[in-house]
């Protein structure tokens, strides 16, 4: 491959529409978080559970299955909330072990709670529905969150001295802290309901939703000038970053377009008569290997090209899958 062809692949990714829905939703997550969004979930969801046994934890996780409905991004929700929650949960004695822990498992439900960098990447390398994976991947998402927080009501009685109690906080009080989180049910709304009625496409839902939280921020003072730069310059970063990622993956997708290797291996797998969820089990064994070497967004970028046709030959539902890859790199992060 000559420069001026690594060079016309670098433009047609980096200039690709489509992809500038990734931005759009990093951004969101900036600005949701100089809005005092996250402060605001995890405010809520501790005035309701704090007082249990480990109960600081579990709205931690509250929280950041909140947050990532409005962040694409899993290490930004992660990072977030590690923020505003680590310092109370070591307030209330918990181990440090286990608050990082808990922590590190919240934000990986910014993967698979929509709107998701990683299901949208998916969705334009397979050309699949953008707005059908973010419906389908809500349940599964809220079902997550609420194995973790059974994980740690488990995990709290088995050893009680991980984790204290906060006091109980009084009804009137845990209302008013319910009330200050609509900004987040209402940028969440307007951008996934937005695009799955059709108003307006999946790029211009993630430009409504930043644009949303923009103004919510600078409503309540946390949008300045230095934290717009800012919030920009690390977007910016990011977006840099994931797109890099893609054009290797784009070069990647050419040469085993060229070799025709996956669609020989969908062939064989087939022609051998392999029954299909032993395939699948098998595939879920082989990301969870590959999961301890590499990052979500690596892992899915080198496995749909070889991946997509066994499951295409298969007749397994796309969405599905998309579901059950986000899934799997929860699970290895975890």
């Amino acid at each position: 491959m000559s420069n001026l062809e690594i060079g016309s692949e670098a433009f047609t990714t980096f200039s690709s529409y489509s992809l500038s829905i990734v931005p759009m939703f990093l951004l969101m997550g900036h600005f949701a978080t100089l809005g005092g969004m996250s402060q605001a979930l995890f405010k809520a969801a501790e005035g309701w559970l704090g007082h249990r046994k480990g109960g600081v934890a579990m709205a931690a996780v509250g929280a950041c299955a909140g947050f990532g409905a409005i962040c694409g991004s899993s290490l930004a929700t992660a990072a977030t909330m590690s923020r505003v929650a680590l310092p109370e949960m070591k307030r209330y004695g918990y181990a440090g072990g286990f608050s990082t822990a808990t922590l590190a498992a919240g934000g990986t439900l910014g993967i698979l709670i929509p709107p998701s960098v990683v299901l949208v990447i998916y969705a334009i390398l397979t050309e699949q529905n953008i707005a059908k994976l973010f419906l389908a991947a809500f349940v599964p998402g809220i079902l997550a969150a609420i194995g973790y927080v059974i994980v740690i009501s488990i995990y709290v009685r088995l050893y009680p001295d991980s984790a204290g109690v906060r006091e109980r906080v009084p009804y009137l009080q845990r209302f008013k802290d319910l009330t200050a989180v609509w900004p987040v049910l209402l940028v969440f709304v307007a951008v996934v309901g937005g695009i799955y009625g059709g108003i307006f496409t999946p790029t211009e839902g993630a430009a409504v939703g930043a644009l949303g939280t923009g103004l919510i921020a600078y409503f309540n003072g946390g949008l300045t000038r230095t934290s717009l730069v800012e919030s920009f310059t690390v977007t910016a970063r990011s977006t840099a970053m994931i797109f890099l990622i893609v054009l290797g993956a784009g070069f990647y997708n050419g040469f085993l377009a060229l070799t025709q290797v996956p669609q020989e291996i969908a062939e064989w797998v087939v022609g051998m008569g392999f029954n299909p969820w032993m395939v699948l089990v098998l595939i879920l064994v082989f990301y969870l290997l590959l999961g301890c070497l590499m990052d979500s967004l690596s892992m899915i970028l080198l496995t749909i090209p070889i991946f997509f046709p066994v499951i295409t030959a298969l007749d397994f539902n796309f969405t599905s899958l998309a579901e059950l890859q986000a899934m799997k790199a929860m699970a290895v992060i975890n």
